[in-house]
C-alpha cells in the first residue's frame, strides 16, 4: 500500500474521531426533508428511516421495532426503538428511545417487558419505555442475546480473542503492528480476524424485582471455532427449545485453510443440563473426505445418499417446532457451494429422521406454523382439510413471496405482486403474521398478514403444482411516507426477452420520474452482483432505481443466467461460464431495449454494477463493440488469477474457477475462465469507464478496482478511481454515500447527456 493513501487514510481517521463532544451525543430522529421539485436525491434517500428488526410480545397486543437514522452532517447512525399495538393499523405508535445512544435488537421478555442492547448491554424497560433496568454485566461485551423461553436463562453472544491464524504479538511489545499470519482466512470480509463470537448460557436471577445474570458458560468453551458465522450470522443462528432445555445452534468447526475452502457448517444441539454437544447433521464416526485445497467440489453429484444423510454444504438457522419435537433449518447440499439450491430441511428429534421440503427455489427465511392440523383428514370422501406446518420465502420470476408448506406436502402461495418479502415471524396472536415487505419503489415497511389457517384440497391434487390463497393484509408502518408523498416516482415494465439459447429472461425496465411520452431517454443497463444474486424488487440505498428514474435514465435490469428464482438450472449455467451466456443476456436485454423501446435512446447507453456486476463491466468494456458510452465498476473482479489468491473465502473461487490458475493440464472451464479474465481485454477498451472500491473490501481486493483504473489510463481512456479507505464491499457511512451518488451521477451525466 502506498504511503500516499496510508496518510489520506489517517487523516480520515482523524476527522472521524476528533468530533466534538455535542456533534458524538446528538439525538438523530426522524427527518422531516424537503424535497424540491419532485425528484429524489442522494440526500433524500439518506434521510430516510431503515426499519430493523421487530417482533410481538408474548400475548399478541404489542410489537417492538427498530429504525435506523442518518444523519450526513455528523456522519453516523441512531438506532431506535418504537412500539406500537398489534393491528392491521399498526396504531399507538410510541417512540421508545429518547437519549443520542443507540438501542438495538428489541426482544420480550415473559414477564411483558422489552429487552434490548444498548451500550454493549442488555437492558429491560416496561413496554411504554419507563423503569429501564441494565439486566446484564459484561464491561460493554454484548452482541447479542436470546433469552429462554421460561425467561430463567439467557444466551449472550460476546467475542473472544482468537490466536490461531494470527499470533498475538509479545507482551513486551504493546506498540508493535505487525501481525504473524500462519494459515488462511486471517481476514474475513472487512477485518483481520483476532477474535471470534461464542454464545455463552447464563442464569437469570431476579431479587426483589432485579434481575441479574450469573453462571455464564461458553457453550463452545475451548473450540477455536466461531458462532454464530461470519460475516453475517447473528442470533437467528441459535434457537431455544420450549422447554428451555437444550440449544440448537449452527456452527462450521474448521480454521484457516480448512474453513476456507468449505461450507460445510452443522447444525448442533446442546444439553443445558448435562453440557454435552451433538451434531445434528452427521454421526458421530463420519470422517471427512480429504479434498485438494485448490480444485473445485463439484465432482459431488445432486442428492447423492452420502450428502443428504451427511449434510456436506451450508446448514443455518435452526428453529424448533412448536411441540418441541422437531428441529428445521436452511440446509444446502454440497460442499464448497455457497449458492447451492437452498433447502428447508426437518429433523425428528425422536428417530434422527431428515426429511426435505420439495421446492423449485431457495428458501430465504421460514418460520413454523403456530398450530399443526393432522394431516389428510377427510373432508369427503374427495377432499381433504389440510393445514400450514411453515410458511417461508422465496423468489420466483424476479419477486420474493410468502408461501406455506401443507400437512399434506402441498405449497400454497400466500402473497402476490411486484414486491419483495423480506421477513416474516408469527405474532403470537392466534395465525397474525407479521412481516416485511419492499419494492424497487418503496422501501422496508412492516406488514399485518392473515394467511389461511386450512386448506380444502382434493385428495389427488398433484404436489408439483403451486396452489394460490392470498392472504389478507395491511401496512402498518408509514416510515417513509412523508418522503415518498413529495417524490414523483418512475414507472416500473416487465418483459421477456430472447437469449441466445433458445430461452427468455425477465427484465425490468424503469422509466424516468418524469417520463415524456416521444422523448428519448439516456439509458443504463444494471449488472447484477452474486454472482447468484436476485434482480427482484429489491430496495437499495446504493443502487436505487428511482434515484436512477430521478436523474432522468432509464435502467435495465436482466435477470440473466445464474440468478435463482428461475430453477437451478438456470441458476446453476453461471458457474464456470462466467464471461459466456450470462455476457449474451446482458447484451440481448439492452439490444432489445435500444431495437423495441420507442424511448431507449440507443446513443446515449451506459452499463454499470457492483461486485459480480462490477467484473461484468469490466469485461463488457472488451466486447461491447462500441455499444455504450462510458462504464461504472464497483468492487469487480478485474483479474481473476489474483483474484483467485486475494480473497478470503477460496471456496467461492475454487467453484466458480473450477481450479487453482496454476493447475497444469487445466480443465476447460478454468481455463476459459482464466483466458477471459478482463485484465486480458484491455486491447479492446475504447470507452471512458469509473472505477470505485473500498480499500476494506476484503472479498474482492480494492487493488482489482485500481489495476482496472491505471489500465485504463495507461491505454489513455478517461478514467476515474473513486476509493475508500474506511468502506468495505458496500458504502456505509453518510457522507461516503453522499460522495458516491454525487460521482456516479456527475460521470454518467458527463458521458450520456452532452
Amino acid at each position: 500500500m502506498k504511503k500516499t493513501i496510508i496518510l489520506i487514510a489517517s487523516c480520515l481517521l482523524l476527522g472521524m474521531t476528533s468530533t466534538t463532544k455535542a456533534e458524538e451525543n446528538v439525538n438523530i430522529g426522524k427527518q422531516n426533508i424537503k424535497v424540491s421539485g419532485g425528484l429524489m436525491t442522494p440526500e433524500a434517500l439518506w434521510a430516510m428511516g431503515r426499519i430493523g428488526g421487530y417482533a410481538a410480545s408474548p400475548d399478541g397486543q404489542k410489537v417492538v421495532y427498530q429504525v435506523g437514522y442518518y444523519s450526513v452532517k455528523h456522519n453516523k447512525s441512531h438506532q431506535v426503538l418504537y412500539v406500537m399495538n398489534c393491528d392491521s393499523e399498526g396504531s399507538g405508535q410510541q417512540l421508545l428511545t429518547t437519549s443520542s445512544k443507540n438501542e438495538t435488537d428489541p426482544a420480550w421478555l415473559p414477564d411483558g417487558r422489552i429487552a434490548f442492547i444498548t451500550g454493549g448491554e442488555i437492558w429491560a424497560m416496561k413496554a411504554d419505555g419507563t423503569e429501564r433496568q441494565q439486566l446484564s454485566k459484561t464491561e460493554g461485551g454484548v452482541e447479542g442475546f436470546k433469552f429462554s423461553p421460561d425467561g430463567k436463562k439467557v444466551i449472550i453472544l460476546k467475542s473472544i480473542p482468537f490466536y490461531e491464524v494470527i499470533k498475538k504479538n509479545p507482551d513486551d511489545l504493546p506498540k508493535a503492528t505487525g501481525r504473524l499470519v500462519t494459515d488462511a482466512m486471517f481476514r474475513h470480509w472487512d477485518h483481520y480476524v483476532e477474535s471470534i463470537q461464542h454464545p455463552f448460557v447464563a442464569e437469570v436471577e431476579t431479587v426483589n424485582g432485579q434481575w441479574s445474570m450469573v453462571n455464564e458458560k461458553d457453550i463452545l468453551e475451548g473450540e477455536p471455532y466461531e458462532c454464530p458465522m461470519e460475516p453475517f450470522g447473528g442470533i437467528e443462528q441459535l434457537d431455544w427449545s420450549p422447554d428451555s432445555k437444550q440449544i440448537a445452534y449452527t456452527c462450521r468447526k474448521k480454521t484457516g485453510l480448512e474453513y476456507s475452502i468449505s461450507t460445510d457448517s452443522d447444525i448442533f444441539l446442546y444439553d443445558v443440563e448435562t453440557k454435552t454437544t451433538r451434531n445434528l447433521c452427521k454421526p458421530a464416526d463420519y470422517v471427512a473426505p480429504k479434498n485438494d485445497p485448490t480444485t473445485t467440489l463439484k465432482v459431488q453429484p445432486v442428492n447423492a445418499p452420502e450428502n443428504l444423510k451427511n449434510n456436506v454444504g451450508y446448514d443455518q438457522n435452526p428453529q424448533f417446532s412448536p411441540d418441541g419435537k422437531q428441529i428445521a433449518w436452511l440446509s444446502m447440499e454440497r460442499d464448497g457451494y455457497e449458492s447451492d439450491l437452498n433447502r428447508l430441511c426437518i429433523y425428528d428429534l425422536a428417530t434422527g429422521e431428515k426429511s426435505y421440503i420439495d421446492w423449485k427455489s431457495d428458501v430465504d427465511a421460514f418460520c413454523w406454523a403456530p398450530y399443526q392440523g393432522k394431516q389428510n383428514k377427510k373432508l369427503n370422501e374427495k377432499a381433504i382439510w389440510s393445514s400450514p406446518r411453515f410458511y417461508f420465502l422465496s423468489v420466483w420470476e424476479g419477486c420474493c413471496n410468502i408461501y406455506s408448506v401443507l400437512n399434506s406436502g402441498h405449497i400454497i402461495q400466500m402473497t402476490e405482486g411486484w414486491h419483495d418479502w423480506t421477513s416474516l415471524q408469527m405474532a403470537n396472536k392466534g395465525n397474525v403474521m407479521l412481516a416485511t415487505c419492499q419494492s424497487l419503489s418503496h422501501p422496508t415497511d412492516i406488514y399485518y398478514l392473515l394467511p389461511s389457517g386450512k386448506f380444502a384440497l382434493r385428495k389427488d391434487a398433484p404436489k408439483d403444482k403451486v396452489y394460490k390463497a392470498n392472504a389478507e393484509r395491511w401496512q402498518m408502518t408509514h416510515e417513509n411516507d412523508h418522503i415518498l408523498d413529495q417524490l414523483s416516482l418512475g414507472k416500473m415494465e416487465q418483459y421477456w426477452v430472447p437469449t441466445s439459447d433458445g430461452k427468455k429472461e425477465l427484465v425490468w425496465v424503469m422509466l424516468p420520474s418524469n417520463y415524456e411520452k416521444g422523448k428519448k431517454y439516456p439509458t443504463l443497463l444494471f449488472c447484477e452482483g452474486g454472482p447468484q444474486s436476485p434482480v427482484s424488487q429489491f430496495w437499495s440505498y446504493r443502487w436505487n432505481f428511482q434515484i436512477m428514474a430521478a436523474h432522468g435514465y432509464v435502467i435495465v435490469a436482466p435477470n440473466r443466467h445464474g440468478l435463482p428464482g428461475f430453477g437451478q438450472e438456470w441458476k446453476e449455467q453461471i458457474s464456470g461460464d462466467w464471461t459466456g451466456q450470462c455476457m449474451s443476456d446482458y447484451l440481448a436485454a439492452i439490444d432489445f431495449a435500444a431495437d423495441s423501446l420507442d424511448y431507449v435512446d440507443r446513443d446515449r447507453l451506459g452499463a454499470v454494477g457492483a461486485s459480480f456486476g462490477g467484473f461484468s463491466v469490466y469485461y463488457l468494456a472488451g466486447i461491447h463493440e462500441k455499444r455504450f458510452k462510458c462504464f461504472i465498476a464497483h468492487d469487480g473482479a478485474f483479474n481473476l488469477a489474483s483474484m483467485y489468491t486475494e480473497t478470503e473465502e477460496n471456496w467461492f473461487s475454487n467453484w466458480e474457477y473450477d481450479e487453482a490458475y496454476w493447475h497444469r493440464p487445466q480443465m476447460p472451464n478454468a481455463k476459459k475462465t482464466y483466458h477471459d479474465s478482463p485484465h486480458k481485454m484491455v486491447e479492446n477498451w475504447d470507452t471512458p469507464i469509473l472505477c470505485i472500491h473500498g480499500e476494506k473490501d476484503y472479498r474482492i481486493n480494492y487493488t482489482q478496482g485500481m489495476s482496472a483504473f491505471n489500465a485504463a489510463r495507461m491505454k489513455g481512456i478517461e478514467a476515474q478511481f473513486l476509493v475508500f479507505p474506511d468502506e468495505n464491499h458496500w458504502v456505509l457511512k453518510p457522507q461516503n454515500g453522499i460522495l458516491w451518488q454525487r460521482t456516479y451521477f456527475n460521470w454518467l451525466d458527463r458521458w450520456l447527456k452532452k
